[in-house]
């Protein structure tokens, strides 16, 4: 399977049974990127997180009594 990264336009191939490409062919909405955009996104948000200024938006579960 071929895919193009969203980010830097690098097309790639996949295994057709790999886990990404079940993904991608089930999910259409799901967005390929590839190993190097994603560890450079990685790197820059541990950065940002080490900063101290980095917010969490996640919404609270809270637990129910049942």
């Amino acid at each position: 399977m071929r895919v193009k990264c969203v980010i830097c336009d690098k097309i790639e191939t996949l295994d057709d049974e790999s886990l990404i490409a079940k993904r991608l062919r089930n999910r259409p909405i799901h967005t390929y990127m590839c190993q190097e955009c994603n560890e450079r996104i990685a790197a820059r948000t541990h950065e940002r997180i080490a900063t101290g200024n980095f917010r969490f938006y996640r919404t609270r579960h809270d637990q129910d009594e049942w």
